[in-house]
């Protein structure tokens, strides 16, 4: 009921944003005689900021169209390699020829948010890698006839996408995937996969949560698996293709992450409006362009939530050797082929400095010249992976790493799009797609 309740208050506002846009647009009209007066600017911005706000925001695009390579402009286009229920493999294609740039499998993280969160990530990789990315599907669309989805199966599609690459594939967690991605690397190094990634990269990841809890850490510490099963789990209303699916709700997500720093969310509209009264189009833009990123979300599956929840959170499940998947414990003990670079920032207030690093000291193993550690000094969660400190000083040192365990010598094969047509677009109803 409470989803349908949200559906219901987020199409009424949605009308409202809607007026409030038009009635911007008149304030500022120079056909309108009240547009010369004083405090229409003020009133017509103030609206203008409020329709932004409760604008309905579907999966947002990519765009990412050209890159820079060798100093010159190419073209970029996105492919799907695989499709499958949850997600698909999706990768940027260059138009260049001859070059055998290392292979990377960039796994974003299921948190509430798309894919596109690191665009940044991938547009700052194009110019020297062949990029791909898990692009996760929002589970309000997935009917119930697909199954269920939960962290084994997060497990098995890491290592199908895999398959589909290849072999000398590297691999890169975001956050939360660092969790699955170190026990797929795990399973295969145990197993002597041919598909094994040469390297794994993890930014701002809880393998250990137990080392430099946070607010987030500290939340799923004190409540019991019953409350979050009983608190946020809703089910999907009628008017999506998941009806009856039952999932953590995106909203819920989003106001869970504005509300840990509400303070900074005001003075950044406040910011915006000024910009906007002012005349600074460009700064108020660009504000405006984080938002409709940080307000498109997407629903997580209530058994993969609940099972991150215990596994991840209050069981430190991988870290205590307790991480079974398919029956299987995922050892990182048996990691002996795989590089390891664990990346944390600073000022991290997501995942705790020490967390992703515990990974290195579970690799027991594997040998210390296949290991390495990185500090983001002055970096918050967001900008180990984004932003002006991820692109000049944390991607070189990601980027050295990979080459230096690249272990390919040829070039890269052309792959073979599959495309199922009995999946459709990850596209909200009432949401075009440009």
């Amino acid at each position: 009921m409470l989803y349908t309740a949200f559906e219901m208050q987020k199409a009424w506002l949605a009308g409202m944003g809607l007026a409030a846009q038009s009635s911007s647009d008149w304030l500022l009209s120079f056909a309108n005689p009240v547009a010369w007066s004083p405090t229409a600017p003020s009133i017509a911005r103030a609206l203008e900021v409020f329709a932004h706000t409760v604008e309905v925001r579907g999966k947002p695009a990519f765009d990412l169209h050209t890159t820079i390579v060798d100093g010159v402009s190419v073209p970029v286009t996105e492919a799907v390699v695989l499709r499958k229920p949850f997600g698909q493999l999706k990768y940027f294609q260059r138009d260049v020829t001859g070059r055998r740039d290392p292979r990377i499998l960039i796994v974003a993280p299921m948190s509430g948010h798309y894919a596109t969160l690191l665009r940044g990530t991938v547009e700052r990789l194009l110019p020297d890698h062949e990029v791909y990315i898990t692009d996760w599907r929002d589970a309000r669309l997935v009917p119930t006839s697909e199954g269920r989805f939960d962290l084994n199966e997060y497990v098995d599609y890491l290592i199908e996408y895999l398959e589909a690459l290849g072999p000398d594939t590297h691999m890169l967690a975001v956050c939360q995937p660092s969790v699955p991605a170190l026990a797929a690397v795990a399973l295969m190094n145990e197993d002597d996969h041919p598909c094994t990634p040469p390297s794994l990269t993890m930014m701002g990841g809880p393998v250990d949560v137990r080392k430099a809890p946070t607010s987030v850490n500290d939340l799923a510490f004190k409540r019991p698996l019953a409350w979050f099963e009983h608190t946020v789990i809703q089910d999907v209303p009628a008017i999506y293709p998941g009806a009856g699916r039952k999932v953590y709700p995106g909203y819920l997500q989003l106001s869970g992450f504005m509300s840990m720093n509400l303070a900074n969310h005001m003075k950044s509209h406040w910011e915006m409006f000024k910009h906007l009264v002012d005349g600074d189009e460009e700064s108020a833009d660009a504000t405006k362009a984080f938002y409709d990123e940080y307000r498109a979300v997407c629903d997580m599956t209530a058994e993969f939530y609940l099972q991150t929840i215990d596994l991840v959170f209050q069981r430190q499940a991988l870290a205590t050797g307790q991480f079974e998947h398919r029956g299987r414990i995922a050892d990182p003990a048996k990691i002996t082929r795989t590089a390891l670079l664990a990346i944390e920032g600073e000022r991290d207030d997501i995942s705790g400095i020490g967390q992703t690093r515990a990974a290195l000291d579970l690799a027991v193993n594997l040998p210390d010249a296949k290991k390495q550690y990185h500090m983001a000094v002055g970096a918050g969660h967001y900008g180990i992976f984004n932003g002006r400190k991820w692109r000049e000083v944390v991607a070189p040192v990601m980027e050295q790493f990979v080459r230096a365990h690249d272990t390919r010598r040829v070039a890269p094969a052309p792959l073979r799009v599959v495309l199922p047509s009995h999946i459709e677009p990850d596209v909200p109803p009432g949401v075009e797609v440009a």
